[in-house]
């Protein structure tokens, strides 16, 4: 019997009744650390990505080349679903058409497209600005046009809730729904108020981001209807804190056997898949 696929089980959280909280994972080796602690789906940033691949803020200088081909050694590393944050989808409409099919072929399970104007608008002044609600309607079009495969999820973003308030953020989450994306995703709700006002108009899933801590509270989201909800990016904050630490001690003139925090063997073997290798070896090249 064939095996479940990832986006068989990405859909599987969606179709549930809990609110589960992605890994955020950005390289072969953290997807396989979030996949082994038993997170149900991995979750790649469009700032973590900007940031992993060109060691730049996120400013949307990420080209989709870049961001498909990190996505793609994530999803060749194991069987973990992976939820992408495809930004603006790198341009207009087409583009976005263009995104999505760059992304399924790369092995993703889910992606958002977003309704802010990216990237910046010269003399916006830093202001977060958001396209008409015709032209993101006509994004997420796009988005479910491009696809091939049926089980992969596509995510209609807004950030109305933070940006132009409730009354707007149900007229695009209606208008995001009648184009057949598969679930809605919301970003920057302030309270449970707002929350609640939106989630009573939607009818499909709903992932969040951006929450104060005292709304993080799964039972509750899931009552709502959220399935996903992000907590952060911490992973990757952490891991740059930990190279940091540990070259600067070396330099410092700490030996290599006194540096604190490094991982057992057995770790490494475990996230490298080493056993694996160890198998191959001795099949094909003994």
């Amino acid at each position: 019997m064939r095996s479940t696929t990832p986006r068989e089980k990405f859909r599987a959280v969606l179709s549930g009744n809990q609110c589960v909280y992605p890994g955020s994972v950005y390289d072969p080796i953290s997807a396989r650390i979030a996949e082994d602690l038993g997170f149900e789906i991995g979750m790649f940033a469009g700032s973590i990505a900007s940031m992993t691949v060109l060691g730049a803020p996120d400013l949307i200088v990420l080209t989709l080349s870049e961001f498909a081909d990190q996505a793609r050694r994530i999803c060749r590393a194991g069987s973990l679903p992976l939820m992408v944050d495809a930004d603006h989808g790198y341009g207009n409409a087409l583009n976005v058409q263009r995104t999505v099919e760059e992304l399924e072929v790369a092995g993703i399970s889910g992606l958002s497209i977003e309704d802010t104007v990216l990237p910046r608008r010269f003399g916006s002044g830093g202001k977060t600005e958001l396209l008409s609600v015709e032209e993101g309607a006509g994004k997420m079009r796009a988005a479910v046009a491009g696809r091939s495969d049926p089980n992969l999820c596509i995510f209609g973003r807004t950030s109305a809730l933070a940006v132009t308030g409730v009354e707007d953020c149900i007229a695009r989450v209606k208008a995001y729904e009648a184009t057949g994306v598969d679930a809605i995703f919301l970003v920057g709700a302030k309270d449970r108020a707002q929350l609640e006002a939106v989630a009573a108009e939607v009818t499909l899933p709903l992932m969040l981001g951006g929450l104060p801590a005292s709304m993080m509270d799964r039972p509750y989201l899931a009552s709502l209807g959220v399935r996903i909800c992000l907590q952060g990016h911490q992973p990757f904050s952490a891991a740059v804190q930990a190279v940091h630490a540990t070259l600067k001690a070396l330099r410092d003139g700490v030996a290599p056997s006194d540096l604190p925090g490094l991982p057992s063997d057995a770790l490494m073997k475990q996230v490298t898949r080493n056993a694996d290798y160890d198998r191959w070896t001795d099949t094909f090249l003994e």
